[in-house]
């Protein structure tokens, strides 16, 4: 009996594979955010396709996890909550600024 090759993939590899995925989409989808932020606030210009490219990336990780069924029961509150909160401090910040 000989003995069998060696698996190339298995189960931590693919997990190693997803952290690092996971690590690489929040540098990118942070530094888009602090570009963001440096273009109105710096150079007063508007980085909206920039914007356009963080809430893309997360509404297509969004829905691929829907699709799968892995959100938790607690994601719309979070999200809703999220949202909200946001809504509130750019209020604050347009008031601000006036």
């Amino acid at each position: 009996m000989s003995t069998p090759a060696s698996v190339g993939r298995d189960e931590r590899t693919v997990a190693v594979e997803n952290a690092s995925y996971r690590w690489a989409y929040l540098l990118l989808s942070f530094a888009l955010l602090v570009d963001v932020a440096y273009r109105g606030l710096v150079r007063r210009e508007g980085a909206w396709d920039l914007m356009a490219l963080v809430i893309g990336a997360g509404a297509v990780c969004t829905a691929y996890q829907a699709r799968h069924q892995v959100l938790t029961r607690g994601w719309v509150t979070t999200a809703l909550l999220a949202v909200g909160v946001a809504a509130v401090l750019a209020a604050l910040i347009v008031l601000g600024l006036r």
